[in-house]
């Protein structure tokens, strides 16, 4: 089993920066993504930003440009550096572990941290 301890995360200002982080342990595979989703209230979740084992990451659309997943060179850490933040930012952040296992995956999502962008 895969577990996620997320980081991060609190008030800014719009324009400000903020750093979230997220470690996965336990049984991790060999071959996964880690990243980060988000949900607003009243929206669906959505992905922010995704990087996989082999180093591709993939930016949600709202935020390309402006965010920025990196890892450790464990790659079981994974940091989203978010910057130029907007109130439309606002969020809980759910760090999200997926694994392609044969027909089917794993998938273990963290427990969310609240990001707020107030002027």
């Amino acid at each position: 089993q895969v577990q996620l301890a997320e980081s991060g995360g609190g008030l800014v200002q719009p324009g400000g920066s903020l750093q979230l982080s997220c470690t996965a342990s336990g049984s991790i595979s060999t071959v996964y993504a880690l990243g980060w989703h988000r949900q607003a209230p009243g929206k669906r979740r959505e992905e922010v930003a995704m990087i996989t084992t082999g180093g591709a990451a993939n930016y949600g659309n709202s935020v390309r440009g402006r965010f920025t997943i990196s890892r450790d060179s464990a790659k079981t850490t994974v940091y989203l550096q978010m910057n130029r933040l907007e109130s439309e930012d606002t969020a809980v952040y759910y760090c999200r572990y997926y694994s392609p296992r044969g027909m089917s995956y794993d998938e273990v999502w963290g427990q969310g941290t609240l990001v707020t962008v107030y002027s």
